[in-house]
Formats: C-alpha cells, sequence, structure tokens
C-alpha cells in the first residue's frame, strides 16, 4: 500500500502519537482521492489498536484526576460542615498549603469539566454535592468564587448537570451570593453559574422566577461593580429574548422605571446594555411601550440628548443605535434634527 500522498509523489507521512492526530489523519484521509481497498498489515493494526489504547488511557487517567481532586477537597475544613461521620474531625486552623491545595483542585477541575464527558463524570463522582453543600458557602473567598465558577463551568450546556445542581439547592445559594457576598470576585462567579443554569433550562428559570431572581440582577444592576453591572444587564437582556413572556413580569416590578433610572446615572459602556435591555422589553409589547411615554420619565428627551452626545462616537455605535430604536418604538420617529444640531 502506498505510504505516501497522491500519486505515491508526497514523503510518507508519520503515524500520528495522539488522539487528536488520530482524528487529523482520519479528516485528511476522508478529503483525499479513494484508494483501493487493500489488507491492513498487522503493524498498522498494532499501531491502530495501540492509539485506542492510549487515547482511552487519557480520558480514564483524567478521570482519577478529578478522583484525586475530590480527596483533598472531600478533607474537613473549618468554616464548613463535616462530611458525614467525620464530626468533630475537623481541625481548628486550616494550614495555607491546605488551602492552597483546595485552590489547585478547584482549578484543575474547573479546567478538566470544560470537556463536557468529564463534567458528566464529576458529577457521577459526588462532585456537584460537594460544591453545594462545602464550598459555595465555604468562609474562604478564594474557594467560594472557584466553587461557583466550578458549577458553572460543569453545567454549561449539559441539561442532566444542570438538573443535579438545581436539585442540590445550587440556584438559592447562588443567588444568595450573588445579593450579599463581599466579595466582588464571588458576585461575578455566582452571576456566570446563575446564567449557566437558566439559559436553555427551563427548570432553572422557574428556580430563579420563584426565588425572586429579576430582583437579584436589578440589584446587581445598581451596584458600584461596573463588571457586575455589565454582565447583569447582558443576562437580562438574552433572558428578555429567549423568554417574552416575562415582560409583563418585569414590568409590574417597575423594571422600566429602574432601568430608566440607570440610563441617567453617569454615563458609561454599562449603558449600551441597559438600553439594549429596555429595547428588548419594549419590543412588541405595547404595555412596555406605554411605560416608557409615562411624562414622568422624560425618556423621550433623555434619549434624544443621549444621541446628541454619541454623535459621531463610533464606539458608542451600539449605544446609539439602541437609543434611536427606543425612540422609534416608543415614540414613533428619529431623532429631532434640530436637537441634534444644536
Amino acid at each position: 500500500m502506498a505510504e505516501g500522498g497522491a500519486g505515491g509523489n508526497q514523503p510518507p507521512r508519520e503515524p500520528p502519537h495522539n488522539l487528536q492526530g488520530l482524528l487529523q489523519m482520519a479528516v485528511t484521509a476522508g478529503n483525499a482521492e479513494p484508494a483501493p481497498l487493500e489488507p491492513m498489515s498487522d503493524e498498522r493494526r498494532q499501531w491502530l489498536q495501540e492509539a485506542m489504547v492510549e487515547a482511552f488511557r487519557g480520558q480514564l487517567d483524567e478521570i482519577e484526576q478529578m478522583k484525586e481532586c475530590l480527596r483533598v477537597l472531600e478533607a474537613a475544613t473549618p468554616g464548613t460542615a463535616a462530611t458525614p461521620g467525620m464530626e468533630g474531625q475537623e481541625s481548628l486552623e486550616e494550614a495555607p498549603s491546605d488551602r492552597v491545595s483546595r485552590e489547585e483542585a478547584l482549578d484543575l477541575l474547573a479546567e478538566l469539566c470544560e470537556n463536557l464527558d468529564n463534567a458528566a463524570d464529576f458529577c457521577k463522582l459526588e462532585g456537584m454535592r460537594l460544591l453545594a453543600h462545602r464550598y459555595l458557602e465555604h468562609e474562604e473567598e478564594e474557594l467560594r468564587w472557584r466553587a461557583a465558577h466550578l458549577v458553572g463551568t460543569c453545567a454549561q450546556n449539559v441539561p442532566k448537570v444542570q438538573e443535579q445542581a438545581l436539585a442540590l439547592g445550587c440556584m438559592r445559594k447562588l443567588l444568595r451570593l450573588l445579593d450579599h457576598d463581599t466579595s466582588e470576585a464571588v458576585r461575578i462567579k455566582a452571576l456566570f453559574a446563575i446564567s449557566c443554569l437558566v439559559r436553555a433550562q427551563e427548570a432553572g428559570l422557574l428556580q430563579f422566577l420563584r426565588l425572586d431572581g429579576f430582583s437579584v440582577l436589578m440589584r446587581a444592576m445598581q451596584s458600584n461593580v461596573q463588571k457586575l453591572k455589565v454582565k447583569s444587564a447582558f443576562l437580562l437582556q438574552n433572558l428578555l429574548v429567549d423568554h417574552p413572556e416575562q415582560k409583563e413580569t418585569l414590568c409590574s416590578m417597575g423594571m422600566v422605571q429602574q432601568l430608566v433610572a440607570l440610563i441617567r446615572s453617569e454615563h458609561s459602556t454599562f449603558h449600551e446594555h441597559v438600553l439594549g435591555a429596555l429595547c428588548s422589553l419594549v419590543t412588541d409589547f405595547p404595555q412596555g411601550v406605554q411605560e416608557c411615554q409615562q411624562p414622568e420619565l422624560a425618556l423621550e428627551e433623555l434619549l434624544k440628548e443621549r444621541c446628541q452626545q454619541l454623535k459621531e462616537q463610533e464606539e458608542f455605535q451600539e449605544e446609539l443605535d439602541f437609543c434611536e430604536t427606543l425612540l422609534r418604538l416608543c415614540f414613533h420617529g428619529q431623532p429631532d434634527e434640530n436637537n441634534m444640531d444644536r
């Protein structure tokens, strides 16, 4: 069998040494001209068997790494309840090296669980239960934010993991962290995990609503943490796009008035996302439009002033587009040209 390229003119290729190389070889072979089928040589068959064994061994190695990380995390720590059967075995103080080991274990798990199969295996190993019961509310903020990040990493795009996290009460704890934690990092990571549990997950959205999640989200948008404000407004905008049936609930909560109040705050890049959320709220929703038209809000004047302020500033083009869209949807026209030229 010719080992070179088409026509045997290319030099022979070295066999790949890992699964990625094996897949690349398969893709390349699939794009090549079909060749006559020939029996596989013993040498080729042995190489293929070894390559597959190595690929599966890599997956098993990752599972062993996760098990070792969980062994580190399962040891009782100060500030958390001991696991059943270990009561009274906690040390009064945790050595800094132990705390660093836990942080490194959570970091490694987050890296491994970017792989969806590993995320599912992590839950089968009771990892999510450990996060929910021990680490989301740990007294050390470095462990809390890593735990919240790991919940989100595991949950994104894996329905079974999302379901387990919700069943373990993660949503309630994450909302509490977002609303009350003193650490900016913890609040930001809690918001990330919440977004992974509500996007494209009906059960997650229902829990979010039942726990008054929109109010928590609004308070996050009113915080003094810029990154938290931006991410909260972005999540609100996406939820409105994905779940327009929630617009009536948000209007009844006074969301229009609160969003307009945020737009009136000192100008920042955050306003683009607030205006985007307001656009999503009023699109195809007459009640939202009517609330924007309330004279006491003076929203039309505010939007025209903002258009004037942003005119010819390329970095604010999206915000300008949102302003013009709101003027068109709520006040039936583009910005007043005389006002724009003042």
